[in-house]
């Protein structure tokens, strides 16, 4: 352990910036919202301040409207570095899409380790900021769901779930992928998927980012972190002395999951659904399994069975995989159609200990550790051999180490 946890913290050293941290030196060398997240997770309990200041980082480039961008550029990294980069977006040292919030279940999880209440108090408030932007901006199904307007709002770029929607999209030419500098081109999304990445961020970003734009979609994995995070968001107002406001979130995050229940359910899982034709996608992919987050759920038994089933064979291969394991579409090594990333199951598991499932938790929870280490901390694994891929030394994968180090193994 003491080495592993070593090993995680000097990954976590080398990718401070001072005020926040980047997922990776060289494949992303700026700040990401829900990477940002989850890596407090992890400095939580190696400096609870520079955890403070990796979340008040982030919310300092909130939008008037609310809404956190998944993107915070660094003036100190030249602008050719990444692409999309910082001109490409044309708002003031961000992006204009958002990422899931996660954001509040890191709060609480940093002021429990090291109590804090002028950090809730400061963050409060910006935090149900960006809820409500969801809440009022995102309804567009009309059905009280958040939706993406982008398949990197999803944080699961490439997923098959996107295939659909994405295929009414003309793709993009003439820019210079940069992330292909990097990485292996087997291991990330297509040239023709990336054209319509860019297409529909340019689209919206011409549009003066006004939702709903030509991808709507509404995803189980965005809305079961947004239910959580009203969850979450309820703890503090309690911890501030606010209990109608607490009252109040705690049905915000009913509601979520009732129109979860009501509208992404079918058949043992949840899936994502089109906005614009009404038709959930029929891809099995993890963002299904992330309502097991939800302590109340009643389809859990269900969902339970079909994480543990033919398609994910939670238990018994490598971490979660990201899309079916039956599918044709399954590609153990391309980004979000197949590999595992620790970010996932690290969701998963608190889902599993909510649901009393302790002992394939502890399973997940020893294997997420092993490959992290035995892989330098990458970025995501093959999850039936679990060979690592992408970047190493990767932000959040250590930072989740240094987590479910610190965790018994079976405390949520």
């Amino acid at each position: 352990m003491d080495v592993t946890w070593g090993r995680a913290a000097a990954v976590l050293d080398a990718n401070w910036l001072g005020s926040s941290t980047v997922p990776s030196r060289s494949l992303y060398p700026h700040q990401w919202s829900w990477d940002s997240a989850f890596i407090a997770l992890g400095l939580r309990h190696l400096s609870p301040s520079r955890a403070r200041r990796e979340l008040l980082t982030l919310f300092s480039a909130q939008w008037r409207d609310g809404r956190i961008p998944h993107i915070l550029f660094n003036p100190d990294t030249p602008p050719e570095a990444y692409f999309p980069g910082p001109d490409f977006w044309r708002a003031r040292r961000t992006s204009g899409l958002v990422q899931p919030p996660v954001h509040a279940r890191a709060v609480l999880a940093v002021h429990e380790t090291d109590p804090d209440r002028t950090f809730l108090a400061t963050l409060y408030p910006k935090l149900r900021a960006w809820h409500e932007y969801l809440r009022t901006h995102r309804d567009a199904g009309g059905r009280g769901l958040a939706a993406i307007v982008h398949p990197w709002e999803s944080g699961m770029d490439n997923s098959p779930a996107w295939d659909g929607p994405l295929s009414r999209v003309t793709p993009s030419a003439g820019f210079v992928r940069r992330d292909l500098q990097h990485g292996a081109a087997a291991d990330r999304p297509s040239d023709e998927d990336y054209g319509r990445y860019v297409r529909l961020a340019a689209d919206y970003r011409d549009s003066g980012y006004q939702d709903p734009g030509a991808f709507v979609v509404e995803d189980p994995g965005f809305n079961a972190l947004f239910a959580d995070a009203e969850l979450a968001l309820a703890a503090i107002a309690e911890e501030l002395g606010l209990p109608a406001a607490a009252a109040a979130h705690r049905e915000a995050a009913a509601r979520v999951e009732k129109a979860m229940q009501e509208t992404l359910w079918d058949n043992g899982f949840f899936f994502a659904r089109d906005v614009r034709t009404g038709v959930r996608t029929r891809e099995y992919t993890c963002a299904g399994l992330l309502p097991l987050l939800l302590p109340d759920l009643a389809v859990a038994p269900a969902l339970l069975a079909t994480a543990t089933g033919p398609r994910f064979r939670l238990g018994r291969v490598h971490g979660v995989p990201s899309h079916d394991l039956t599918a044709p579409e399954f590609d153990p090594g391309r980004y979000w159609r197949g590999p595992s990333w620790s970010n996932v199951g690290w969701l998963v598991r608190q889902g599993l200990l909510r649901h009393g499932e302790h002992a394939l938790a502890s399973r997940l929870r020893d294997d997420l550790v092993e490959t992290a280490a035995r892989t330098d901390f990458a970025e995501y694994v093959d999850p039936l051999t679990g060979a690592g891929h992408g970047a190493r030394s990767f932000g959040w994968t250590a930072a989740l180490t240094l987590d479910l180090l610190a965790q018994p193994a079976a405390v949520a």
